[in-house]
């Protein structure tokens, strides 16, 4: 590292930590009280016990809502520690067999056509624990709000997972369901109809991590999705000849695979990048494409919502993509989600962003960015497009982010929600595993992100990922800032 460079972190850190010793005093004093949410899976009741939890999440942190986990297959939120991380001070001190699925009990009523029987989505942990009818009782009688969040991950082991998965563009199959598929439609409207009509819940809150065909690309993920549905409303819509962006992906593959083995473009990779899109424009249709699907099932899942409780709050998460991926945040204007959204939760997760992001510049570079170092696509690039500045691609992983990053990503959430009704609720990062050796989260960088998250004035915070992997001490340090806000 340049000693410029070091001297420009340095200082930068400096500043981070002198604005955020004096947060209380920049807070809002207008803000009222908040949400001060955290998210929860089913296993941690049934280890510790439905009381001494809801004990544990107020004392140490004030919390006032649960986004309780009652669909997941991604083990991100609902099962306990993920194996090969340590386990926090709290819980079995086990790491148990994880598979999934949904957590409550499952009315058929509610679930026609759904190409799937929901019944075989039936989490095997707990099956004979309704988790919403568990937690709901003692949660409201605490004056705790109780929202569903549900990922729409799907296992593709589940009998007929095929009728409802997406489709690459080599016919394999993949791990999501397609949101223009009927068949998976209905399941997802049918399961938040269920959750609604059988409990008392508070708000619905989805999960929908997933990235279009052009990320796909350029990542070396799957390129999706050309299911026979996918096909049929590109071809009632007329705006994507299919044929046209099924040969321009297979192009842009192609020259990423062979980036990947070591050709070098004559007019660089960038440039050639550049003129797959221009001479293939379909791509791009097809990308936006996919993420109007997306935006179709928010809409559908909405309207469901507010048919049956015109007042029940709804909204999702954006995953941290939002973050890294100017593709994936150019399809995402916030105030163009304001007719079918009441919250969103906007993941920030300052520790684990340094290891993430240093994954993310090493999955794009090759092939489309090849003519930048690692460094420079960073430092250069991604630094200056998305608005925020941390340190070097060496460092990021053992570092993590600042909290000055948390700040700036909840401003530019608010200004992106600004005259609109929906509510923006950072994600605040405590205890996401990272790798061994890379940076931990303390109780003093937890402490500073909740302040600088509250700086920029948003209505609640969500303390994420899951608290089965939460030490207790980095929670309370969430705590101690929201009480010194006021906040609880």
């Amino acid at each position: 590292m340049e000693r410029r460079d070091f001297l420009r972190s340095a200082v930068a850190g400096l500043a981070v930590s002198a604005s955020e010793a004096d947060a209380a005093q920049q807070a809002p004093a207008s803000a009222g009280k908040k949400v001060i949410a955290i998210q929860i899976g089913a296993v941690s009741f049934m280890d510790e016990g439905v009381e001494k939890v809801l004990d544990i999440l107020q004392e140490k942190a004030g919390v006032n809502a649960l986004f309780l986990a009652v669909y997941d297959y991604g083990n991100g939120i609902a099962g306990r520690q993920v194996p090969g991380h340590p386990l926090p001070d709290h819980g079995k001190q086990e790491y148990g067999t994880f598979r999934g699925g949904n957590y409550c009990n499952i009315h058929p009523q509610y679930y026609k056509d759904t190409g799937i029987n929901p019944q075989d989505t039936r989490a095997p942990e707990f099956p004979n624990v309704d988790i919403l009818e568990t937690v709901l009782p003692a949660a409201h009688k605490r004056g705790i709000k109780v929202y569903t969040w549900a990922d729409d991950k799907i296992r593709r082991d589940i009998p007929n997972a095929s009728k409802i998965q997406e489709v690459d563009l080599n016919g394999r199959l993949n791990d999501r369901g397609c949101y223009n598929n009927p068949y998976y439609q209905n399941y997802l409207l049918g399961m938040t109809e269920d959750y609604m009509r059988s409990h008392d819940v508070d708000g619905v809150m989805w999960c929908m991590e997933a990235n279009g065909a052009l990320e796909g690309a350029i990542s070396f993920d799957p390129i999706t999705c050309f299911c026979q549905f996918c096909q049929e409303k590109a071809r009632k819509q007329g705006i994507v000849n299919l044929d046209r962006a099924r040969k321009g992906f297979e192009v842009l593959a192609e020259f990423q695979r062979s980036c990947r083995s070591g050709t070098h473009p004559v007019d660089g990779y960038y440039v050639t990048f550049w003129r797959i899109l221009l001479r293939y424009p379909e791509i791009l249709a097809w990308e936006h494409f996919w993420h109007d699907g997306l935006r179709d099932m928010y809409k559908m899942i909405y309207s469901k919502v507010k048919a049956i409780k015109p007042d029940m709050p709804c909204g999702w998460h954006i995953e941290h993509s939002s973050t890294f991926s100017h593709f994936y945040r150019a399809e995402r204007e916030i105030k163009e989600m304001e007719p079918y959204t009441d919250i969103l939760k906007e993941v920030m997760y300052h520790n684990c962003a340094g290891e993430r992001m240093a994954r993310y510049i090493n999955r794009m570079r090759p092939g489309a960015y090849s003519d930048f170092t690692n460094e420079d696509l960073l430092m250069e690039f991604e630094y200056k497009v998305m608005n925020f500045r941390e340190r070097s691609f060496d460092q990021i992983p053992f570092t993590g982010f600042s909290a000055d990053y948390v700040y700036r990503e909840a401003k530019r959430a608010m200004d992106g929600a600004a005259g609109t009704k929906i509510a923006i609720w950072p994600g605040i990062d405590i205890d996401i595993p990272t790798a061994a050796n890379h940076s931990e989260c303390t109780p003093g960088g937890t402490r500073d992100a909740v302040l600088a998250a509250f700086r920029a004035g948003p209505p609640g915070v969500v303390l994420s990922r899951k608290y089965s992997e939460m030490k207790l001490a980095n929670l309370a340090a969430a705590g101690g800032a929201i009480r010194q806000l006021g906040y609880a």
